[in-house]
């Protein structure tokens, strides 16, 4: 059984920093969807998980500080690299929408925000998860993701 590697130049990375990497990015995105529920369920049910849905959102924030050093530190393809690096442009820009005070209304953009949010964490997650885990093609060969 062979093994061929793309060719890009740089090594890969060792497995461990590329599970590492993709556990901390399904960890962000199962906050991302508990915070998602709690502010759901502080509009639908109970006023008192609002708190919850802030608590969260402090909590992890930093994951994507984290997962932004990782990236870089690790050779990880581009589209990895720039869906991680917009992670924490749109955590800022969501803090921005709610507590900017502003004469136009940015806070209905903080929805529309999180959504985009979630679908980038989303697909960051699969990304990770391509690079982490390549398949193996029909020769026995492992197909390496350089997108």
């Amino acid at each position: 059984m062979t093994i061929s590697l793309s060719t890009d130049s740089t090594q890969p990375a060792p497995r461990w920093n590329l599970i590492g990497f993709l556990t901390l990015a399904v960890l962000f995105n199962l906050c991302l969807n508990a915070q998602v529920l709690t502010v759901g369920l502080a509009y639908f049910y109970n006023p008192e998980w609002w708190n919850i849905h802030v608590w969260l959102v402090r909590g992890y924030g930093g994951l994507t500080v984290i997962l932004l050093l990782w990236v870089y530190l690790v050779p990880f393809p581009r589209r990895v690299r720039s869906l991680t690096a917009s992670m924490p442009v749109l955590l800022g820009l969501q803090f921005l929408t709610i507590h900017l005070k502003s004469p136009l209304p940015l806070g209905v953009l903080h929805p529309l925000i999180g959504f985009t949010l979630f679908s980038v964490s989303t697909t960051l997650v699969h990304r990770a998860q391509r690079v982490a885990f390549p398949k193996l093609d029909t020769e026995g060969d492992i197909e390496l993701i350089s997108q």
